[in-house]
């Protein structure tokens, strides 16, 4: 079976873990390595067990064709990523100015909307989901909301360090109105 040359090996790994395949690897295996040893496990087992997964893949057919295809998160070149980045960076300089237009690169709501619809497809760079960030603030757009979007594999992540950043702080309150009562300790 041929692997797409798109899929990164700490792609491969994060499917075998996510997908729980039992297959045995090492993190000082090379990609190569890995992809021989994916290959011997779709080709010796008949009966996969596929636990629920955010790549919808739910069938041996599935991986196979999954594994065949381009890799879904690397849809962009380097020459049409740095050109999205710099369309963010035109973006973001139009946010940052307050959105006025006489400090910017733009010069009408339509080129901004164009460029705000054509980047918030790309919604697993960090900076397209800024940019749609801070146009859903612009006033200018009213109820205009630019949502990017996002694969399943990255808002996985986004959801997981939120869970990560998410803070709770315990405090302890201890009041005494006058010394002949007893300490009341408040747990809020």
């Amino acid at each position: 079976m041929f692997i797409h040359k798109s899929h990164s090996k700490t792609d491969i790994i994060d499917l075998i873990n996510n997908l729980g395949l039992k297959v045995v690897f090492s993190h000082q295996d090379n990609k190569k390595n890995i992809h021989d040893k994916i290959n011997d496990y779709i080709e010796n087992h008949k009966d996969f067990n596929i636990t629920n997964n955010f790549y919808n893949i739910e069938t041996k057919d599935g991986l196979i064709s999954y594994l065949q295809n381009i890799n879904p998160k690397k849809t962009l070149t380097i020459k049409e990523k740095n050109n999205v980045m710099l369309i963010c960076k035109r973006i973001i300089q139009y946010c940052k100015n307050n959105y006025e237009f006489d400090f910017a690169q733009y010069n009408s709501l339509q080129d901004l909307q164009d460029d705000m619809d054509y980047v918030k497809q790309f919604g697993d760079i960090p900076s397209v989901r800024r940019c749609c960030r801070l146009m859903n603030e612009d006033p200018k757009f009213g109820g205009i909301k630019f949502i990017p979007f996002i694969s399943p594999q990255v808002k996985k992540d986004l959801d997981d360090k939120k869970i990560t950043k998410t803070n709770h702080y315990y405090k302890l309150a201890i009041r005494r109105s006058t010394p002949e009562e007893p300490i009341i300790v408040y747990f809020d």
